[in-house]
């Protein structure tokens, strides 16, 4: 299990990291239009948070501190600082994952997230299914709104 969960996570937060350099104009990174109302950069922002969160806290006892609203509110931060936060991200959530024990995941995670009961296991499938989501946005913004 870790070392799946370890090759999905990097491999999708590195194809973030690609569509964020795939940007030709960088303030792009925070373009919304019409119906599009999140930005690549507050989604981006987003995943950071979500999975220092679910996983750097709850598998890795990191001390990083959740703030969603801020999330989807900054704006401008640099294409560079973006990828630095996602890297980070990637060697915290393989850290984290590293030292959490193999036979835990079948116990039920600490946090009642969707107002049921899920085991570690579960709520991880969730969350690299929750990162492709939002990559599959970023995607699509970037070939809208990158011009």
């Amino acid at each position: 299990m870790k070392d799946a969960l370890i090759y999905f996570f990097e491999r999708d937060l590195k194809k973030l990291i690609k569509e964020l350099d795939a940007y030709q104009n960088e303030e792009n990174i925070w373009r919304v239009s019409g119906e599009i109302k999140n930005s690549t950069g507050n989604l981006s922002l987003h995943l950071v948070g979500n999975l220092n969160h679910y996983i750097g806290v709850h598998l890795g006892k990191s001390a990083y501190s959740r703030d969603r609203e801020a999330e989807f509110a900054t704006k401008g931060i640099s294409r560079t600082d973006l990828i630095v936060m996602t890297e980070n991200t990637i060697q915290e959530i393989t850290n984290a994952i590293l030292q959490f024990p193999e036979d835990w995941f079948s116990r039920t995670y600490p946090e009642d997230v969707f107002n049921e009961s899920m085991t570690y296991e579960h709520f991880m499938i969730h969350l690299v299914s929750h990162l492709n989501y939002h990559l599959g946005q970023v995607n699509y913004h970037r070939r809208l709104l990158d011009h």
